[in-house]
């Protein structure tokens, strides 16, 4: 390893201490208000977030409109392939945070076509990352891959201790991983946003806390993408 990517590593470790930590009294309390207000939410509003999940995350692994072609150029230092992450992941981040604004000052129905179009960006930025970083996303096992970095980000602290081990222990259990379970994967995700979200529907705060959501929960995304890729490629050296 050069200095700088003993510099990552170091960063990694970080990462993970930070990621499985038990949660702080103010998160147990966060999903307890969470829990209560999701039994006001009309059932109508929770089934198109379902909905929005399971078949935008069906049509990624199947389809290909999101597919980017493989990294051209191997030879890449893990320096490079950070800074041009960064810069993706600014770009998306922007893009996030406009469309946040703009549903979340547009009342409920607005609100509520929020969820797919900020889970069509998170998609398309994990397909960038994943290429960025030298993989392949026309491999099947590349795709089911970028699914459990989603889910290590999007994830209660009592799952992210399964997912890490996961993410650390792909190369040997990628292929008992060939189906998801749709049911925990999207319960988790609605889990970890459903109260911010569920806030960008309230008038007269929407568009504020729509930007806001949007732009924390890109960052999330990109650091988690990060530090798993980077973890593959390290663990190759």
């Amino acid at each position: 390893m050069n200095e700088y990517e003993k510099q990552a590593y170091l960063e990694i470790q970080a990462w993970k201490q930070k990621m499985l930590k038990k949660p702080k009294m103010v998160q147990r309390l966060t999903k307890q208000v969470q829990v209560k207000i999701n039994e006001k939410i009309p059932d109508k509003a929770h089934e198109i977030m379902t909905d929005a999940i399971k078949n935008f995350v069906k049509m990624t692994l199947t389809g290909s409109q999101l597919m980017t072609r493989k990294s051209d150029d191997p030879t890449q230092s893990l320096l490079e392939r950070d800074k041009l992450l960064a810069e993706k992941l600014s770009a998306y981040r922007r893009t996030a945070v406009i469309e946040g604004a703009g549903t979340g000052a547009g009342g409920i129905l607005l609100g509520l076509a929020d969820f797919p179009l900020l889970l069509s960006i998170k998609m398309k930025f994990l397909f960038e990352a994943a290429t960025i970083y030298g993989f392949d996303t026309k491999e099947y096992e590349e795709r089911i891959f970028m699914l459990q970095v989603f889910q290590l980000a999007f994830s209660s602290a009592e799952k992210r201790a399964e997912m890490m081990k996961i993410i650390e222990e792909w190369d040997e259990r990628k292929a008992e991983l060939i189906e998801m379970d749709w049911q925990d994967f999207q319960q988790e995700y609605r889990d970890h946003i459903d109260f911010v979200k569920m806030l960008q529907l309230v008038p007269g705060i929407g568009a504020v806390v729509g930007a806001f959501a949007n732009y924390n929960l890109l960052d999330q995304l990109g650091e988690t993408a990060q530090n798993c890729y980077r973890l593959r490629v390290l663990s190759k050296r």
